[in-house]
């Protein structure tokens, strides 16, 4: 016996100080694709200037900082009860999900803080998942957004049966539809250069950047952020079924199937599937690899306020 795993689900992280300011806002839009056209997003002066709705996605590895962070330090935490040690170069991001609560000040000002518990474990044949709960919270307490990720850690062992236990996770989607074409398709190429524009709102893991580790880990080179991925169809949805209006889109969710390389051809298939919670439209959508064939962003759930103007 290694670990308890009963002891995982519920233990809370220490709070984390997070800040951001407007050109933290700019860096993040053109790391996830945002083109000159989309001045509120990638122009202060804009009357209509805002963060893109899934920017807290990134606060976790920035913390406060404005400047470069080591990130073996980001991801090196305290030990976890009932956990065995886990070998941070064996963790894949397995999900990723948003729900944006209210939209965010542009620039943060001091006392924002990240506060993360883990609300579900499982462990397999290959390994452990990690679901974890955080929420983005503003000095008076208030919740700006609840975000959660799971992480796979491969090969890792705590009991050695199967376990698996949750106390709250995100919504699940429905399943894309068979009988019918897409609703929108969004295509959208990265550039040889794009992991090391998104590096620079905080994840600073060399696996983006330093083509030997990429090999070393079975990748062929350098791969693209899981969530600059994540952001690229989070602008796809925002732009046909929002009209891109940041305040249209209130949830958005994705698992993580495969990498991406810098410069590979992203295409996001939407399709309408229902109504969602608060007056709001349910979409399913995948993100495809053009360019590998693959599908890379698979369950896509999103609640959007769907807007008349809504185009491609």
């Amino acid at each position: 016996m290694l670990g308890d795993l009963s002891q995982v689900v519920g233990y809370t992280l220490p709070d984390k100080p997070v800040a951001w300011n407007k050109r933290d806002l700019l860096t993040y839009a053109v790391g996830v694709g945002a083109k000159n056209d989309e001045f509120p997003f990638i122009y202060e002066l804009d009357p209509n200037f805002a963060a893109l709705p899934t920017y807290p996605v990134v606060l976790q590895l920035k913390g406060a900082d404005q400047d470069v962070n080591l990130f073996t330090d980001r991801v090196k935490g305290r030990p976890i009860p009932g956990l065995p040690p886990l070998n941070p170069k064996r963790v894949v991001h397995a999900t990723q999900s948003i729900e944006i609560i209210k939209p965010l000040p542009l620039v943060s000002g001091d006392g924002w803080t990240w506060k993360t518990r883990y609300t579900g474990v499982v462990e397999n044949k290959s390994g452990i998942i990690l679901t974890a709960e955080s929420t983005l919270v503003d000095p008076k307490g208030t919740v700006y957004a609840k975000l959660f990720s799971s992480s796979f850690n491969l090969g890792a062992k705590a009991t050695g049966e199967k376990y698996s236990k949750f106390i709250a996770g995100p919504p699940q989607g429905k399943a894309i539809p068979k009988d019918r074409k897409a609703d929108w398709v969004v295509e959208e190429q990265t550039t040889p250069e794009q992991a090391i524009i998104f590096r620079l709102s905080g994840d600073y893991n060399p696996l983006h950047i330093d083509p030997r580790i990429g090999q070393g880990a079975g990748f062929g080179g350098v791969i693209l952020h899981g969530l600059s991925t994540f952001g690229f169809a989070g602008r796809a949805v925002l732009k046909t079924v929002g009209a891109s209006d940041p305040n249209s889109l209130k949830f958005f969710g994705v698992r993580f199937t495969a990498p991406v390389k810098p410069g590979d051809k992203l295409e996001t298939s939407i399709w309408e599937v229902g109504k969602g919670p608060h007056s709001t439209t349910e979409v399913a959508f995948e993100t495809k690899d053009l360019t590998t064939g693959k599908v890379v962003l698979g369950g896509g759930i999103a609640y959007v306020l769907k807007k008349g103007g809504a185009k491609l």
